[in-house]
């Protein structure tokens, strides 16, 4: 089957007064119409991938790659035209805190319309009633008030819940969410989690999610892909993380607390464990 996006050493790099840095070195992966999560510490370069694969790397940054097809389309050939049509329509980014990359001075019914009309031809009353649809599909009670509301007027998971509505609504292929629900509550994440997962299974969509969280990416992933310092140590299906193999990955999993532990001190990171692999 082909894959949805097929990457091939893939490097993000930046000008340093030092020389050139990059940021992702070389990585390679193919995701179907799965769920694939990708996992390390800040600075592993996770972010910057995703952001690589929507060519929202500006200058000085420098994006270059063997290979990156989107459904056949080489992404790094498409002129900036061509990738705003795939931005939101194909591929949706739900960004870090997604709730402030709302627009404040703009109702939640008015950005949804927005951001449908640039990708569909639809007259105003089924905009108007797409919008309900998606709001009721990610769990908000009463769309009908919450289109008439102001960003600062709702709560930080309702926010979440509409970043997300508004990346669902054009129907992409491939949704990249990186770290949804880092802002949120425990209890609050599960639950807009779910509502991704559940969005990703009914419509037969890609997901890429980015996050710290092992425990959360092997719960909602199909696989996970470790990063450190711009590369893939490690990749393995979710199930069978627990048996990970490689040093930097087992001793993330070593670092994460656990309820009812006994440990008087956390074990950390020894990169000498891997230095060299």
């Amino acid at each position: 089957m082909t894959p949805l996006l097929s990457i091939e050493n893939l490097r993000v790099t930046f000008p340093t007064a030092k020389g050139p840095v990059d940021v992702v070195k070389g990585i390679s992966f193919d995701l179907g119409r799965e769920r694939l999560g990708i996992v390390g510490e800040s600075g592993s370069g996770k972010s910057m991938t995703g952001r690589a694969i929507l060519r929202l790397i500006r200058p000085p940054g420098k994006v270059t790659a063997d290979r990156m097809d989107f459904a056949g389309l080489p992404l790094l050939r498409q002129s900036e035209r061509e990738m705003r049509a795939i931005r939101g329509a194909r591929i949706s980014m739900v960004m870090q805190d997604p709730k402030f990359s709302l627009n404040p001075v703009m109702t939640v019914g008015a950005q949804m319309a927005e951001a449908l009309r640039v990708h569909t031809k639809l007259n105003r009353a089924e905009v108007a009633a797409r919008i309900l649809t998606m709001l009721d599909a990610v769990r908000i009670n009463d769309p009908e008030r919450v289109v008439k509301l102001y960003p600062h007027e709702v709560s930080g998971g309702m926010g979440q819940r509409i970043m997300i509505a508004m990346m669902l609504i054009p129907e992409p292929d491939l949704l990249i969410a990186d770290e949804p629900t880092s802002a949120l509550d425990v209890s609050v994440q599960a639950q807009v989690l779910d509502i991704i997962d559940e969005q990703i299974r009914s419509k037969g969509m890609g997901l890429l999610l980015i996050s710290h969280d092992l425990n959360l990416v092997s719960r909602y992933c199909d696989r996970i892909m470790v990063m450190s310092a711009g590369e893939v140590v490690e990749t393995c299906a979710a199930r069978d993380l627990a048996q990970a193999r490689h040093p930097y990955t087992q001793g993330l999993l070593a670092a994460m607390p656990r309820l009812g532990e006994t440990r008087s001190t956390l074990p950390v990171l020894d990169r000498a464990d891997w230095a060299g692999t």
